[in-house]
């Protein structure tokens, strides 16, 4: 009596198409799991590792500038307003608010904390304004232990001003002309100032 074969050998060239369907039927097996979160974690084929670092512009030196930010200081009003009223270069516009200016807040504000001198030294934008809080110049004050130093002032009608990621002062200030009210200003400027290592210097001035 002849025993049977316990197993039947494939010829070779159904071994070949039989086998590559067989890891295909496998891989498309994993790849649904995955794909329905069948009890394994799922990451991005493209997703960056956890440490890697977000994509910022970058500033014309190659440093990223938001990796070194200007700590948040709050200098005292009080003593901006006497350091200026000491000063004998204040100009005349800004010396004939700030006498009659007994309630410090109601002519001086605090704007921005900057350091567009480069020195680690943080400087803070502090703005001038009018009893009815119409906005018309700032000065740029270095915040030192020794107290509030006035830097640099300019004129200028309800200013915005930043430090862009180069360390440059940007201005963004109102035009009006005589007809204009208040609330309606007729164009608007653009200014950017650069610290040239003894002064604020006008880089660039955009009417719009």
């Amino acid at each position: 009596m002849r025993t049977r074969p316990s197993g039947r050998r494939w010829p070779a060239a159904l071994r070949r198409t039989a086998i590559p369907a067989v890891a295909a039927f496998v891989a498309l097996t994993v790849l649904s799991a995955c794909a329905n979160g069948g009890g394994l974690r799922v990451e991005g084929a493209e997703a960056p590792p956890a440490s890697s670092t977000p994509s910022i512009a970058l500033g014309t030196n190659g440093v990223q500038p938001e990796l070194k930010l200007t700590p948040e200081v709050a200098v005292d009003l009080a003593q901006v307003r006497v350091k200026l009223l000491a000063d004998k270069h204040l100009p005349q516009y800004a010396r004939s608010v700030l006498e009659k200016c007994t309630v410090i807040p109601r002519c001086l504000s605090r704007g921005k904390t900057v350091d567009v001198m480069h020195s680690g030294t943080p400087q803070q934008i502090v703005f001038i304004h009018t009893l009815e809080n119409f906005v018309f110049g700032f000065f740029l004050i270095a915040v030192e232990p020794s107290g509030p130093r006035p830097i640099w002032s300019l004129k200028a009608d309800l200013p915005t001003v930043n430090a862009s990621p180069q360390g440059e002062l940007v201005v963004e200030s109102k035009i009006f002309t005589i007809d204009d009210k208040v609330c309606c200003p007729s164009g608007g400027r653009i200014e950017v100032y650069r610290w040239d290592g003894r002064q604020m210097a006008k880089v660039s001035s955009t009417d719009q």
